[in-house]
This record gives C-alpha cells, structure tokens and sequence, in this order.
C-alpha cells in the first residue's frame, strides 16, 4: 500500500531549515546569506503570532548584504518573497535624492511596494472567483452566438398565436442546448462574434509634484467626470479570445475594490519586503559639500521609513513598522561605517556574500531547477535541436566565465549568459532551419567559439 504523501509546508508553517532548502533549489551557495533571511523571515511568522499589543513591540531585523555584483543578493530576495507570497520591490538607492534636488521622494518606494501588493491580492482574488466568472462569461458567450429571446408579453388568447409562441420557445432551446454542446466541446472557438468593451479611458497626463517631484499620473476622466460620458466601442473577436475578455471582466465584478485595497495595504504593512539595491552608493565618505551631503540626504530621508512611519498612497495610509527592509551593496569603494550611525543601526543583520569560484560556476550551471543549460536545451528543443553538455564542456564554460571575470570587471554569474551566448550563438542562429540537428558542446567547442576572447581583456570588455 503506498505511503501517505505529506503536504507541503505552507508559508506560515517553514521552518528556517525549510527556507533555506527552498532557496537552495534556486541559488548556489551563501548559505550565510540564506540563513539571515530565513531567520528574519521566521521570526515575522513567530512575532504574526503573538498577541497583538506585544507584536507591536517587536520591530523587524533589517538585512545589510555586502558583496559584489552577480553573486545571488537580489535573487535571494526575490526568491524568498515569491516563496511566502510577499509584496516585494527591489529598488536602486541611486535613482533617490535628497527632499528639493530633482529625483525620486522615497516614499515612493512604500507607494510603489502597495501597487504590487494590489496585483498580487488582485490575482489571488481572481483566482478564488475564478468559477463563478467563467460561469458568467460562459452564459455571456451564449447569448453572442445565440441571443435570448424577447420575453413574452400578455399571453395570447388566440390559441393558435399561442401554440406558434410555444413552438418558437422550444426551437429556440433545442438551438440554445446545440450550441452549448458545440461551444463546451470547443468546435465554436474560431467564430467571431461582436463584443460591447469600454472605450479608452481618458488621456493621462504626467506631472511633477512638489513633494519629492513624484510622476502622478492624472486622469481627466476621474478629475472632470461630467466632461467624458461612459463611452463603449465594438470589437469582433474570436470566441476563444471573448471567453478571455469576459471571464476577466465577470471577475472584476466578483471585486471589491475598496476590500482590495484594505487587504493590499494590509498585506504591505505585514509582510512587505523592499529590497534597496546599490546601497553603499548613497554611503558618504568624508563629511563636506557636494555629492556626499546629497547622499547624507537621501539616508535622512529614507531614515524614516526604516524607523516606521506613515506614508500617505492613492489607497490610504501605510505604516512602515514592520515592512521588512534588505539593503544590498558592493561596498567597495565606501563601507558599512560611512553610513549614518542611526541608519547602522537600523540594519543589525549583516551578512557577506563570497565571490564566485569556478566550482560555484559550475554549481550554477547545473544544480538550479531552471539553471542556464536546461534553459537553453528547453528553448532549443521547441525547434528539434538537441544539446548535449559534456563534463569537460561545463568546466571550460565555467573557466571561461571566471577568467573573463578576473581580468576585466567582475559580474558574478552574469557573465556565464554573455558566455553562453557566444558560444551558442551558430546554432540559436540557425536552429530553426536544422531540425533534428543535435550539438554536443564539449571543451573543444567551447575553446573554439571562445578563441582569444578570454586571454585579450581588452577584446573581453567589448565582447564578453
């Protein structure tokens, strides 16, 4: 008798191991790295879990990642955020300035993180109204192909008006019954049909607002509504292609808008992750004037924001306290004590991330569950090519990569797509035109696409 199969640990049920072997089915090594999130994000599942005036007490565990480029510090965290369901932005801390210089408030950071807040509550309301929308759109099909009848007035004291009335009923239901038959068996799906959509909303406009000089965009159909009636237009489409527009359009209407953005704001203020990229960029070295008092600025600014506060969005208000908050940078050049030492402190959990090694490249290559080879085999293999990778060709591969990385600018596992492109390259161009071609990428092959390329960095800068 087989075994019972257990179920999968929901979100609010993994354990930091648990976290970790899921981040490891996606990304080669940092285990330190994997650990810190993993810890920061049970310790938001314990803190979910107390009673409420304690839990307010308890303030999230800030992550700093220090490491170069291409080393696994933004998938880490998007990973992490996919795995729980999370809101989740990544953000470049260079694109924010100080409050009155041109560039980005950073508060638009926290509006940014509800947008995506709203399409993931979005989606996943659709999904549970998902049956009784395609019910609506399925009877909505109907009526296209084969328009309900008028309903019938005063009934007719003439009989025989009355039988032909009865006779018209029944042929228009044997009709109706046909159709449904030949629609939910799929033979209707290339008829076209006229379909009543709304029109194109009004023009949006761009502005710049004086708080922080923000993008709002404005519509004049919401600022003026008396000025632009509710206009509709009509678009023939395919039955397959209407089931599509009236099945999101029933699911609209199952949404509340107003509950959407309540549980949207909800989720953001609970489980939001803003992942702040480029961190030591805005890390001032030597207190002056110039570029360094306007990094000094946007850590003022953004200071805030990682204390707790209050940001004020299109959909209500959202507290900051406990969105959880990953700054990563290379800080090469400056270092974690340039930074303010109240935004130090915002930050406890610290963690470094190592650079590549050949055998991580060669880990990469092969371990993820959509590593690089499987993904250019799948691709590939859609046009009857097949790739075989040797051993000795996933080692030149990685050899290749790490030794471009040494002599010009290092970029981490990034340079293995740069890589493999080149040395792909003839049969993605040709692959179409080969069917059943099959293409065994050993270190020959590689060595031969790659020739001089690697040892002349000045020829590796513009090429790989």
């Amino acid at each position: 008798m087989p075994g019972k199969v257990e179920a999968a640990p929901g979100p609010d049920d993994l354990t930091p191991r648990q976290i970790v072997v899921e981040l490891d089915r996606h990304i080669v090594g940092q285990a330190a790295a994997k650990r810190a999130v993993a810890i920061a994000l049970r310790n938001r599942l314990r803190r979910q879990k107390l009673p409420p005036a304690q839990a307010e007490e308890i303030l999230p565990k800030n992550i700093l990642m220090i490491g170069p480029t291409g080393v696994g510090k933004t998938e880490i965290a998007r990973r992490l955020a996919k795995l729980t369901g999370s809101p989740f932005l990544k953000v470049e801390a260079s694109k924010f300035t100080e409050v009155g210089y041109v560039g980005r408030d950073v508060d638009s950071m926290v509006r940014d993180l509800v947008e995506v807040a709203i399409s993931l509550v979005r989606q996943e309301r659709r999904a549970q109204v998902a049956g009784p929308a395609a019910v609506s759109a399925r009877r909505r099909l109907l009526d296209l192909l084969l328009p309900p009848r008028p309903r019938p007035g005063r009934s007719s004291a003439d009989p025989t008006q009355a039988a032909r009335e009865a006779e018209d009923e029944a042929s228009w239901r044997r009709s109706r019954e046909t159709l449904e038959r030949r629609l939910d068996g799929g033979e209707l799906e290339d008829r076209m049909v006229e379909l009543t959509v709304p029109a194109a909303s009004g023009a949006a406009f761009k502005m710049f607002t004086p708080a922080g000089m923000e993008e709002v965009d404005l519509n004049l159909k919401e600022m003026m509504p008396g000025l632009f009636s509710d206009r509709t237009r009509i678009r023939k489409l395919s039955v397959k292609e209407a089931r599509d527009v009236l099945t999101r359009e029933e699911e609209e209407k199952l949404l509340d808008p107003d509950q959407l953005a309540r549980d949207a704001i909800e989720r953001t203020e609970s489980s939001g992750i803003l992942f702040i990229d480029e961190f030591d960029k805005i890390a001032g070295g030597d207190r002056g004037a110039g570029p360094d008092v306007s990094r000094e600025g946007v850590q003022r600014d953004l200071l805030p924001l990682v204390e707790g506060t209050l940001v004020n969005t299109k959909h209500g208000l959202v507290r900051t306290d406990h969105i959880l908050f990953i700054a990563a940078g290379a800080f090469h050049v400056s270092k974690p004590s340039d930074l303010m030492p109240e935004m130090q402190g915002r930050f406890p959990i610290r963690v470094e991330l190592t650079a590549l090694s050949r055998e991580d490249m060669v880990r990469i290559l092969e371990e993820p569950e959509s590593s690089l080879l499987k993904q250019y085999q799948a691709l590939l293999g859609t046009e009857g090519v097949t790739l075989d990778f040797t051993r000795d060709g996933i080692d030149a591969l990685a050899a290749s990569a790490e030794q471009v990385n040494r002599l010009t600018e290092n970029i981490g596992a990034r340079r293995l797509h740069t890589i493999l492109e080149r040395v792909l390259e003839p049969v993605s161009f040709d692959g179409a035109e080969t069917p059943g071609r099959r293409l065994v990428v050993d270190a020959a092959y590689v060595l031969s696409r790659l020739a001089g390329l690697t040892t002349d960095g000045d020829l590796s800068r513009f090429v790989l």
